[in-house]
């Protein structure tokens, strides 16, 4: 239970120090965690922060503390160095910090899972696990399964923030997710290694949704037929349809990261990286009139969901690329000053230990009318790239690279064998912009999002439609 009292005398101390602006929020993150490796539990624990984050602005510059211990005299103590640092930081400041004006929430909200947590006892889940690892090793039939990892997760985050600017929300998130890494392999034929991410706001509601035990042993026979049965993909240009699951995470890494106002800003150079977008670029062409993608908290069931960012100002969906332009950047109070605009909620802290920065939530490219058929019928010789094995892209969030999983070659509009191991490599603006036609099968994707100094990682969802691009060169990848 939060004493929300506390939160206020943490103000009121802000206040008699001299901030012109003050925020504390109580923290609290309560988690499980299961890990288990070819059928074995090698790890298990129960996690539990709580404490208070406290930010204030003075002399136009802005400080941050926090403590674990939700007493006054200790509270005070976290005041009082936030206030410090603010102080000892003006100096150095050429440009005072200000925040924007903003709609402020006053509010209380909680997720309501279908099903409780508690709903399955811990050997329940342990079992979960085990019957995975279980079916897993039935699905292969030639080839070897040496490598399993599997992982259950269970947060609930409970948050009270108040600011001296009027807001004040309370919130309740539970979020379950899990997590596999395998290998497939044959020695004379190599192997075919793949993970995947699972997350959602709510219960254990979404364990019967993702379906897992049956969904992965139809994967691992793809996987296995990889290794047998694929040809290398074509070498010339064709045109390729790009999976849901690859185009979650290019609007993720090629919008969503370089669209974050402090990294535009120049905050994330030596951390998490830079942007290729500048400051006076937005309505600057990105993409195709197909090309539109959006970050949206408040999606039900997002990883990433809430419904007041960590400045307590209201979430709402963002168009980051809206029909192939630059149309707007991820905002907190402070780059919404520098920029002249309303902040549109995009705050977040990890935990109390953590100041809220700019960060993704549910991140996708908004969803077209083809279906999958209708993508590829007119494609005379082309590649579909369902998912991927691997990834990078650079600091700038321009150049990507990704490497096809299960994918297959396009011959006459028709679906034929699988090919191994295709790779798509282009800039953020090529890709974008030879995209001639978007699905409708909208499909979103887990991960965990790393950002900030010291690092923050938070829950989000990317996602989108599968989607055609035409005249493409694709390399290989060796076996």
């Amino acid at each position: 239970m939060i004493d929300e009292d506390l939160a206020f005398y943490a103000l009121k101390i802000a206040g008699g120090l001299g901030a012109s602006y003050a925020e504390a929020r109580i923290h609290v993150n309560r988690e499980l965690a299961i890990m288990m490796r070819n059928g074995r539990i090698i790890g298990s624990g129960i996690d539990y922060r709580r404490g208070i984050g406290v930010r204030v602005i003075v002399n136009g510059a802005l400080g941050f503390s926090a403590t674990n211990k939700l007493d006054k005299e200790s509270i005070k103590q976290a005041v009082e160095k936030a206030v410090s640092i603010a102080k000892v930081s003006s100096k150095l400041l050429k440009k005072p910090i200000t925040f924007a004006p903003a709609r402020l929430g006053h509010a209380n909200y909680r997720v309501l899972p279908r099903k409780s947590f508690d709903n399955m006892s811990l050997d329940e889940k342990i079992n979960y696990l085990e019957t995975l690892w279980k079916n897993a090793g039935e699905a292969v039939e030639k080839a070897k399964l040496p490598a399993f990892f599997t992982s259950y997760h269970e947060n609930v985050e409970e948050k009270f923030i108040v600011n001296s600017d009027g807001g004040e929300v309370y919130s309740v998130i539970p979020r379950i997710g899990l997590f596999y890494n395998l290998v497939v392999m044959d020695p004379g034929k190599g192997s075919v290694q793949r993970w995947e991410q699972l997350g959602s706001s709510g219960g254990l509601e979404w364990l019967d949704e993702w379906r897992l035990h049956e969904t992965l042993p139809r994967d691992i026979r793809v996987y296995e037929k990889i290794l047998y049965e694929a040809v290398e993909p074509p070498r010339d240009k064709v045109d390729v349809v790009v999976g849901s699951e690859i185009v979650g995470l290019i609007v993720h890494e090629s919008c969503g990261h370089p669209s974050e106002a402090d990294r535009i800003l120049g905050r994330e150079a030596a951390q998490a990286g830079m942007s290729f977008i500048k400051p006076g670029m937005i309505g600057e062409r990105i993409g195709s009139v197909h090309v539109t993608v959006i970050d949206d908290p408040t999606i039900p069931g997002g990883y990433g969901f809430y419904l007041y960012d960590d400045e307590t100002v209201p979430a709402r969906p963002k168009y980051l690329y809206y029909k192939g332009l630059i149309n707007e950047h991820l905002h907190n109070r402070w780059t919404a000053s520098i920029y002249g605009v309303e902040s549109n909620g995009s705050a977040r802290a990890m935990d109390y230990r953590s100041e809220p920065i700019i960060r993704m939530s549910n991140t996708y490219f908004k969803p077209g009318t083809y279906s999958l058929e209708e993508l590829i019928e007119d494609i005379h010789r082309g590649v579909y790239m369902k998912t991927y094995m691997e990834w990078n892209i650079d600091d700038e969030r321009w150049s990507q690279r990704y490497i096809g999983l299960e994918a297959y070659l396009i011959e006459n509009g028709e679906i034929k064998g699988l090919v191994r191991n295709p790779v798509l490599e282009l800039t953020t603006k090529s890709f974008y912009s030879s995209i001639d036609a978007v699905g409708k099968d909208l499909k979103f994707y887990a991960g965990t999002c790393g950002k900030g100094e010291p690092a923050q990682g938070v829950p989000v969802w990317f996602g989108g439609p599968s989607v055609r691009i035409r005249n493409i060169r694709l390399g290989v990848a060796p076996k």
